[in-house]
């Protein structure tokens, strides 16, 4: 370990983190990166998310990718022979009427409406997506339900034997983490006989383990944006490429207003091999001659998404030739020479009701719990979080104001991979937090929780030092907003540690204080100071809040009216989040 990064590991003492994460280096790779040891397969639930957690990538696994996105019959042609090995074919994908959707951002959500909305005419969903938040049965659904724990399990251990059984000296015995899934996922929903699948894609498109579908009903590409750039490349004319590898001869797809270049890009793919590619209006043009719509998700950045969603629907409907498509109207100029518009139409009741009932956590959620209330989005690209900014923003303005005392806004924040979490930060810093708190996407620092919640992928050394950095750039940022002198801010030393801000800030200043944990449950503690009426965890270890920042702050946030606290930057510390202020979500 270098001198910078020792100073780094130094500092967390001073950033309130807990006795427990200031462990020895060797002992903390130990608990957070050993595969666990395979035991003989059980019939209980988290025996399988363990045996699946063996199956997780590594950074060897990510560059071996790198390498072969030259070829994209590489991964195909490997995920097809598992399928095959699996007992499938991809022939038989296609008795899954599937809506297959990709997009930077908002993918999961318009995924989320589309299935709704489905759901809505009494057809049987099967809805495939990524992340997880709390467990990873989330990721395959049912009639908007995670399936059960005891089908989870079944389905799991009657694929892996099935790939055991069918393995040579010649072949790897098992797919990678996703991969296995998405397989899973395929077997659940044809055995659960469903009506249709909406499947989101995992990153990219062309060279996505989901893009062994060869003949969906409809697909879809939401908003554009700048994400995972080592895989998919680092403009939007390269993502847009990737993107629109999914699309199939013949298959009509849709996508939202896009910036000029990827536009031009999604357009040529889809001429090259004849795919109709429709742009979608705006939902305005979709609610002329009758009431606005209602969408269950919050954020003005939803309406292009449930647009979107509106699209698929129906274009899935009228293929299925099914009753109750909405009535067509006039058509409409296209703006834009690039794309034709797609149809605008009057929406049924049944789409009214599925935009009003969708849920999809952990984007634009808000929690009201006594004096606390939080804000969790899991925005981590540049204009995923400048919508969440603005929506925070708005739920702050539209609030009942109280005069019986301070309010205090808390930033949590993480991010991790490829991202700039410095350009991110920055763009949180209109909405004037008093404290902006930093912790890895670990629920506790102990690994012995719920399996759902373990990643192999990392160290403990690794996320910390990376919760360090964010607190750095936070610091820098503070300091070019301030006067240099105006709170007394300690300088900081040339090539040393990330300093911490001693002097608690009056509420909305123009700088924040900053603090580190080494884990979700010790950052909610202090946050919460024990206000949450669900949340209540067991007494902090002794020494984890003595930092005068911890200490100071906490007296601010015991004597609060009203704490906002915005959870941000990573769908996996939402996640974490969750699991720890909804107790049943892990039920």
């Amino acid at each position: 370990m270098s001198q910078a990064a020792s100073h780094l590991r130094a500092a967390l003492s001073l950033a309130a983190v807990s006795a427990r994460g200031a462990t020895t280096r060797g002992a903390a790779r130990r608990r957070l990166s050993a595969r666990p040891v395979p035991q003989e397969p059980s019939m209980e639930y988290q025996d399988a998310v363990r045996m699946l957690n063996t199956l997780q990538t590594n950074a060897g696994y990510l560059e071996q990718v790198k390498r072969q996105r030259g070829d994209p019959q590489t991964q195909l042609e490997a995920m097809e022979l598992y399928l095959a090995r699996s007992g499938l074919q991809v022939e038989d994908l296609d008795r899954l009427n599937i809506i297959h959707v990709t997009g930077t951002k908002g993918k999961g959500s318009t995924c989320a409406f589309t299935e709704c909305i489905l759901r809505s005419y009494g057809l049987k969903t099967g809805f495939f997506s990524s992340p997880h938040l709390v467990q990873v049965r989330e990721r395959i659904r049912i009639n908007g339900q995670p399936i059960s724990p005891e089908l989870f399990t079944k389905h799991f251990w009657r694929l892996y034997h099935r790939l055991e059984e069918t393995k040579d000296s010649s072949r790897v015995s098992m797919p990678p983490y996703f991969r296995f899934l998405t397989l899973m996922a395929f077997h659940v929903f044809l055995q659960e006989k469903v009506d249709l699948a909406v499947v989101e894609v995992g990153i990219g498109g062309a060279y996505d383990c989901t893009n062994i579908i060869r003949k969906p009903v409809v697909c879809g590409v939401s908003s554009l944006g700048i994400d995972h750039t080592s895989l998919l490349g680092d403009t939007l004319e390269k993502i847009a490429w990737q993107k629109g590898g999914i699309f199939k001869q013949g298959v009509p797809a849709f996508t939202v207003l896009q910036p000029e270049g990827p536009l031009a890009v999604l357009r040529d793919r889809a001429q090259q091999i004849s795919c109709p590619l429709y742009l979608c209006p705006p939902l305005e043009a979709l609610e002329e001659g009758g009431p606005p719509l209602t969408l269950g998700l919050e954020g003005e950045h939803q309406r292009s998404n449930a647009a979107l969603a509106l699209q698929l629907a129906h274009c899935w409907l009228r293929q299925q030739d099914h009753q109750g498509t909405g009535e067509l109207k006039a058509p409409r100029p296209s703006l834009l020479c690039q794309l034709p518009l797609a149809p605008t139409f009057q929406p049924t009741s049944h789409m009214r009701l599925g935009l009003r009932n969708t849920e999809w956590p952990g984007r634009t959620q808000m929690l009201r719990r006594g004096p606390l209330t939080w804000y969790l989005d899991g925005a981590h690209t540049s204009s995923s979080v400048q919508a969440c900014v603005r929506w925070f923003r708005q739920a702050l303005q539209g609030r009942q104001r109280l005069n019986a005392g301070p309010e205090v806004r808390v930033l949590l924040f993480n991010s991790t991979g490829d991202r700039d979490s410095a350009a991110l930060l920055k763009l949180l810093q209109p909405c004037q937090f008093d404290y902006a708190v930093f912790c890895p996407n670990l629920t506790e620092v102990s690994s012995t929780g719920s399996a759902d919640q373990q990643n192999f992928t990392v160290t403990l050394d690794q996320v910390l030092l990376r919760c360090l950095e964010h607190q750095q750039h936070w610091n820098r940022l503070d300091e070019e907003q301030a006067s240099p002198d105006l709170w007394g801010t300690p300088s900081l030393e040339p090539g040393g540690p990330a300093s911490l801000l001693l002097v608690p800030r009056p509420p909305h200043s123009c700088s924040a204080s900053s603090l580190v944990f080494s884990c979700i449950s010790h950052a909610l503690q202090w946050i919460s100071q024990g206000r949450d009426p669900v949340f209540q965890p067991p007494r902090p270890p002794r020494g984890l809040f003595a930092h005068p920042v911890a200490a100071s702050g906490a007296s601010i946030l015991q004597e609060a009216v009203a704490i906002h606290v915005l959870v941000t930057g990573s769908l996996h510390l939402v996640g974490g989040v969750l699991k720890l202020l909804e107790p049943s979500l892990s039920q």
